[in-house]
């Protein structure tokens, strides 16, 4: 058996096979003849997503190439390929995604499949732009669905955990290729607060990064604007003096609230322009365990304060910031943004210390203001809850069912979910 884990390391498996096939036939044998198949990309899902004892599906050396419709508004692209390598291949076309996350590695289908997304409060998810999907079935048999081609099994898929079937090729729609100006800025939170709705409204990309102890945040913008020339700086922000809070911190975790406040300082000012594809993503290389809540957007701002307040009521030793973000709604069976648009607040635990117990209690909080978990973070949702939060949860199951029925394509995690009803 081999061994694999997810970024954070948290995840571990030891499926009975790992393969990364380069055909559809080659994979279609697999699918087949495995009693479970799970697919994973760069492993940036902390929950157990890719968990399996049986077949684990790698996807980008899967043959396949880019290819667009008449007028480059919607590309056709291989499922399996990194946002990083789908982007750099589309703005060489002249086209760039419409939004992108914080990072790059997933792959485009785990993107998609999770409801992966940036910022901007008229910009959905990544599932959004999907249009179609080329997928094998568990049967090991292939089928395209769309808005007019098997309508149920395309409604399903757009956000599916991977448990419908697996996506090998996914239309999806593109811009002509843009620009970016990036402004990064420390602000009292406060300040932030107060400006907020009308940043979210003048911005085409607004966010911030907040420490619970700290007494500034770190405000990023980004909105179209001609080029400058090659991009330089790479990275949005230098991580190696955070690195060495996070390690004095997992040591003496009471210096915690002592240390936070001198990591963002005041006069903050730092600008750079590139590609769409470059300033987007960023590289963390501090690694972390993560949870995300998606919060109605009036419910946010209160939800963000008592979490924190809570925090420093017990004097948490919590060394990673918020993340603060806006998303715009969809109608999609399972996403968290399906009720109307949203706030998401991203809470972080440094990878070398405790976060399980931290988490579950904030997730209350989180809850108790209309919250719904992103899916690939970590949440403890059972059964009754995806109920109770997603209406078409049941339709959700069967349309699986129906493409799936002896759940191929499900793990211990996601059958209690979505598998049939315990007897």
């Amino acid at each position: 058996m081999a061994e694999w884990a997810n970024w954070s390391g948290s995840v571990k498996a030891r499926p009975a096979l790992v393969a990364k096939p380069k055909t559809e036939d080659e994979m279609a044998r697999i699918v087949r003849e495995a009693s479970t198949v799970r697919v994973t990309g760069a492993g940036h899902s902390f929950m157990p997503l890719c968990e399996t004892d049986g077949a684990l599906l790698q996807l980008s050396e899967l043959e396949g190439a880019i290819e667009f419709n008449a007028d480059k508004s919607r590309v056709w692209a291989p499922a399996g390929w990194s946002l990083a390598k789908l982007t750099e291949a589309l703005w060489a076309e002249g086209v760039s995604l419409i939004n992108q996350g914080d990072v790059n590695p997933q792959s485009l289908a785990g993107a998609i499949g999770t409801g992966t997304h940036g910022t901007g409060a008229q910009l959905g998810s990544l599932s959004t732009a999907a249009r179609a999907f080329r997928m094998m079935l568990a049967d090991g048999s292939i089928v395209t669905c769309s808005a007019d081609e098997n309508r149920d099994l395309y409604e399903a898929q757009r956000l599916a955990l991977g448990m419908v079937g697996i996506a090998t090729r996914i239309e999806i729609d593109v811009l002509p290729a843009y620009h970016l100006e990036e402004k990064l800025e420390s602000h009292p939170l406060d300040w932030v607060a107060e400006n907020w709705d009308e940043m979210a409204a003048n911005n085409r990309h607004v966010e911030f990064f907040v420490f619970p102890y700290g007494k500034r945040v770190v405000l990023k913008r980004l909105n179209p604007v001609p080029g400058e020339g090659p991009l330089e700086q790479k990275n949005d922000m230098d991580e190696s003096a955070f690195r060495m809070v996070c390690d004095v911190c997992s040591v003496a975790p009471f210096l915690t609230s002592l240390l936070q406040p001198a990591i963002v300082p005041p006069g903050v000012r730092q600008r750079r322009v590139g590609p769409a594809y470059q300033i987007f993503p960023s590289d963390r290389t501090v690694r972390f365990e993560e949870m995300e809540y998606e919060i109605p957007r009036d419910a946010g701002w209160a939800a963000l304060r008592e979490v924190i307040a809570w925090i420093k009521k017990r004097n948490l030793p919590v060394t990673f910031p918020f993340e603060f973000r806006t998303t715009a709604a969809d109608d999609i069976w399972l996403s968290p943004f399906n009720k109307g648009p949203c706030v998401s607040i991203s809470m972080h635990q440094y990878a070398k210390m405790k976060w399980r117990a931290l988490f579950v209690e904030a997730e209350q909080i989180f809850r108790a203001h209309g919250g719904r978990p992103h899916w690939a973070k970590r949440h403890t949702l059972t059964r009754r809850d995806v109920d109770a939060l997603y209406p078409q949860a049941q339709i959700f199951r069967d349309v699986r069912a129906a493409h799936d029925p002896n759940g191929k394509f499900l793990n211990t995690h996601l059958a209690p979910l979505f598998g049939p009803e315990p007897a």
